[in-house]
């Protein structure tokens, strides 16, 4: 796996989500595990994050395929993203997780004040994907869970999405909820792809 950043992903997700739910909890202690949900979906959502990556200047220092480069690549939201969550992983290897959690509450704290402004945080990316299957194809995606690794107590999860039994969006995280929420957003930047290919064929 040299010059690939998958491990650092798959640590520097779960750095974000002890992070963000450690911001949360602090932040509102009267508040349940729905609203809680809610909002860190709406923190770490691949958009919120491809623009920190953004913010930060981490497109410039992306190492992609040349298929991949000359198609955007830097740009795409999903790329970002995992760029972010591959620096959260170094910075926590590196300064240890303590000093990597503080970092990402720095860098999340100002937007969840965004987001209290808010009535209704953003939806998060399996509720935008049924929404979208709902719309277009009158049917609900369905999630699997393809391969489980790691021990107990680091285990990473691998599931897919489908709509219509047709495999649409694969994902991975540190829990079942969090791969289905990759899975989901893979399907949507893949449903995208395909909208921008059809409307420029078109």
């Amino acid at each position: 796996m040299a010059g690939h950043n998958e491990r650092l992903e798959f640590y520097g997700d779960a750095v974000i989500g002890v992070a963000v739910s450690r911001l949360l909890y602090d932040r509102y202690p009267g508040e349940d595990e729905g609203f809680l949900t809610a909002r860190r979906a709406a923190l770490v959502n691949r958009d919120a994050l491809a623009s920190l990556a953004l913010e930060l200047g981490l497109d410039r220092y992306l190492l992609l395929g040349r298929g991949e480069g000359h198609a955007g690549g830097a740009t795409r939201p999903s790329v970002l993203a995992a760029c972010f969550e591959a620096l959260a992983g170094a910075l926590a290897l590196s300064e240890g997780t303590e000093r990597a959690e503080l970092v990402i509450e720095h860098l999340l704290g100002p937007r969840l004040d965004e987001l209290a402004q808010i009535a209704s945080p953003p939806k998060s990316a399996k509720t935008r994907l049924q929404e979208w299957s709902q719309r277009h194809r009158a049917v609900k995606p369905t999630y699997r869970v393809i391969e489980t690794t790691g021990p107990p107590h680091a285990q990473l999860f691998r599931s897919s999405v489908a709509l219509d039994q047709e495999p649409i969006g694969i994902g991975s995280g540190s829990s079942r909820q969090r791969a289905e929420e990759q899975a989901a957003v893979a399907a949507l930047d893949a449903l995208e792809r395909q909208s921008a290919t059809a409307s420029t064929q078109g």
